[in-house]
């Protein structure tokens, strides 16, 4: 994705469901300067890890031997659900406090979806692009080159 205008102090979010950097424009439209100035994250082990019950069983009826599985509880995919809410939550204060007036998001489908239904009108409205893409490893010159040609 090319062709994105990005005022100057305007933000870059990066994020997937365990890690947010964002950035901030110390540049022009013309020339922007990605540089980080937040980043957080929480640990996010997988299901396994985090859950150790067996699936449950339900009887398929009065007197009935046969039993059927319940299907296990995804603790990871629920975690990065979470992980986006926050992620919104704390947008919307900054948004509030008139930190930003534009910001570019940048996130895979899925936390891309997940924040879409969290973001307030107020970090909505100052949306200038999205990007359904993992960055986050990617180091900043990349991400530059990436967002702004």
């Amino acid at each position: 994705m090319s062709g994105i205008r990005l005022k100057h102090k305007g933000w870059v979010l990066i994020a997937d469901g365990e890690k947010a950097l964002l950035l901030e424009n110390n540049g022009t439209p013309d020339k922007p300067e990605l540089h980080v100035f937040n980043g957080f994250g929480q640990s996010n082990p997988r299901t396994s890890a985090q859950g150790e019950d067996r699936p449950g069983r339900l009887s398929d009826g009065m007197g009935s031997a046969h039993r059927s599985a319940v299907q296990e509880t995804d603790w990871h995919r629920l975690a990065k659900h979470e992980f986006a809410h926050k992620i919104a939550s704390l947008l919307d204060q900054d948004a509030q406090a008139g930190r930003f007036e534009q910001i570019v998001i940048v996130a895979p489908a899925v936390i891309m979806g997940e924040l879409r239904k969290s973001l307030s009108d107020a970090v909505s409205s100052r949306i200038v692009a999205e990007e359904a893409k993992d960055l986050t490893k990617h180091p900043v010159p990349e991400i530059e080159k990436l967002l702004f040609g």
